[in-house]
């Protein structure tokens, strides 16, 4: 039997020989008669044929009517739909020296539709592999990272922060995550110095700081809606961290939602972007499911038996807390789904995020996963489809990205179903186009059976 990587090793000198055979430099590919959900405004563009080449999208109209050169790749798309695109907001890479289980975290966010990714727990060699992605030396979404974690160990003290705030600067990192730990000093020096030379800073709200420190600190985006229901409980400076449980979820009943108005006002104000990151509740603080069927489901032939035993455990273990009830659980995720619904409609923005991998959500899959979290919190399937297309691009200004129309970056997805009518049908990927490059549905079963761990 070939070993995983083996089969990998092919799939891709597969796909080597067919970018350049087909989709090399100045070689259009088309899409013909396919339904294009263009992203700028909720509709389908019925019998449309889409060109590529060179990485963007050159052409694009009614069949029949785009040009295209005579030895153009022609791909039969009728009944099919594209979209742009998707982004996870809230990814994690292997923050490890061998650059090898990087590439396979890459692919499998690739062959899912995900083609950008946020890496939210830096490591040294994640520039390099940055910057060997965005070249198309490694195949996978294009990868922002952060450097590695600000936390209470890491900078215990403010001149350990304006230290390391600097040190990552300089080594080229995209943005600085914040983990949990920090004391208000050696926090106010972190933003402070972020500041000075002009690096976003991004991730978790410290107990000790805070929601209203975070949002007066500009993030550039609070994940998992840390601090959210903290600051929504009246007294909260009386409730030790542990008490309240992480992200709040111990004490969600004594949430106040009068609140909330402030709290979105001043994310709106200082313009920091929301990644709920909603399915690392639903499946790991949720009683729902249990550990045994999530385990079960078909995505985890993905991840190696160590894992997802150590899932397992990770949510039997939050079950035994003599703090967890059932009941009270439940009204926190009801909770969480209002503040996403809240931010939507208050103009606070969304962004797609799902904590993969971690606890029972395994890149690229857990992506669809938030999705269909956005859709079941309130937000439309063209809204929840935003948070992962348009609202990114936006995000990072970026105005070639984003969306199907001519001279966007050719970052697509295929689907067999309309997301539209269905957001489940995002996951029904019958190809991606990666920054011009066709990975076909061939290429997608291949990788993915070269890419089981079990």
């Amino acid at each position: 039997m070939k070993s995983p990587l083996l089969v990998i090793a092919v799939a891709l000198l597969l796909l080597s020989c067919n970018a350049q055979q087909k989709t090399g430099k100045g070689t259009e590919t088309v899409f013909k008669s396919v339904n294009v959900i263009p992203m700028d405004t909720e509709t389908v563009l019925a019998d449309q044929d889409v060109v590529i080449s060179d990485g963007k999208i050159t052409g694009m109209g009614n069949t029949r009517s785009v040009d295209y050169s005579k030895d153009a790749v022609i791909i039969n798309a009728k009944g099919k739909y594209l979209i742009p695109g998707l982004a996870e907001m809230h990814a994690h890479v292997p923050p490890i020296d061998d650059i090898e289980p990087m590439k396979e975290v890459l692919l499998l966010f690739a062959v899912n539709g995900v083609t950008t990714i946020r890496g939210m727990l830096g490591h040294p060699r994640h520039i390099e592999l940055r910057n060997k992605v965005n070249s198309g030396e490694i195949l996978g979404p294009k990868f922002y990272t952060s450097g590695p974690s600000f936390n209470g160990q890491t900078v215990p003290t403010p001149q350990a922060a304006e230290a390391l705030v600097r040190e990552q600067k300089s080594a080229g990192y995209d943005f600085l995550k914040i983990h949990p730990g920090i004391k208000k000093e050696p926090f106010a020096a972190l933003v402070k110095t972020a500041k000075e030379v002009g690096i976003p800073i991004a991730g978790h709200v410290p107990y000790e700081v805070g929601v209203w420190r975070a949002i007066d600190a500009d993030y550039a985006t609070i994940d998992h809606m840390d601090g959210f229901v903290e600051s929504l409980v009246p007294g909260i400076e009386n409730v030790k961290e542990q008490d309240a449980g992480l992200f709040g979820m111990f004490i969600a009943a004594r949430a106040d939602t009068n609140a909330l108005p402030k709290l979105l006002a001043g994310l709106k104000q200082h313009n920091v972007w929301v990644v709920p990151t909603q399915a690392l509740a639903e499946r790991w603080f949720s009683p729902y499911h249990s550990p045994e069927a999530l385990a079960a489901e078909p995505e985890m032939v993905y991840m190696d038996a160590k894992t997802t035993s150590d899932w397992i455990n990770a949510k039997k273990s939050l079950m035994a807390n003599s703090k967890y009830d059932s009941l009270a659980i439940v009204h926190y995720i009801t909770l969480r789904k209002k503040l996403i619904a809240a931010c939507y409609k208050n103009n606070a923005g969304i962004l797609s995020g799902s904590d993969a991998p971690q606890v029972f959500d395994v890149p690229g899959f857990s992506l669809h996963h938030e999705l269909k979290y956005m859709v079941d919190a309130g937000l439309t399937p063209y809204e929840a489809l935003r948070t992962s297309t348009v609202n990114v691009a936006s995000f990072y200004k970026k105005s070639d990205e984003g969306q199907v129309k001519k001279n966007m970056v050719a970052n697509l997805v295929l689907l067999n179903g309309n997301p539209l009518t269905d957001i489940s049908e995002t996951a029904n990927v019958e190809g991606v186009v990666l920054r011009g490059k066709w990975l076909s549905k061939d290429f997608i079963t291949q990788t993915l059976a070269g890419l089981k761990k079990k």
